[in-house]
């Protein structure tokens, strides 16, 4: 079992920085693929990026550029660094795990543990 808890949401003005974090417990943080999704409303959730135990990282396509994924396996956190951010940023960030032989890639359903998520509001 794994918990996580996101923090660093908040309301930022477009173009501008947050570096979103994801604190894991219950078990390290290596021994899982870990990813980021967003949620805006009326949308689906999508994927943003996955890091998994060796430290390699996928990036959906849209998110490639402005969004860097990274983990401090000391710390057991998870963290997600969005630059250049616009109104169409503005959803819920949730992170997620899934175990790590289920690979890396953004199938939600793969996921098991989930945080609740941290909102990121962007203003023009």
């Amino acid at each position: 079992q794994v918990q996580l808890v996101e923090s660093g949401g908040g309301s930022v003005q477009a173009g501008g920085s947050l570096r979103l974090s994801c604190a894991v417990s219950g078990n390290s943080a290596s021994q899982y693929c870990l990813g980021w999704f967003r949620q805006a409303p009326g949308k689906e959730r999508e994927g943003i990026s996955t890091i998994d135990t060796a430290g390699i990282t996928r990036y959906t396509n849209s998110m490639k550029g402005r969004f860097t994924i990274s983990k401090d396996n000391g710390k057991n956190t998870l963290y997600l660094q969005m630059n250049s951010l616009s109104s169409e940023d503005t959803a819920m960030y949730y992170c997620a795990a899934r175990q790590a032989y289920t690979g890396c890639g953004f199938t939600r359903a793969l996921f098991g543990y989930w945080g609740q998520g941290t909102q990121v509001t962007v203003s023009s």
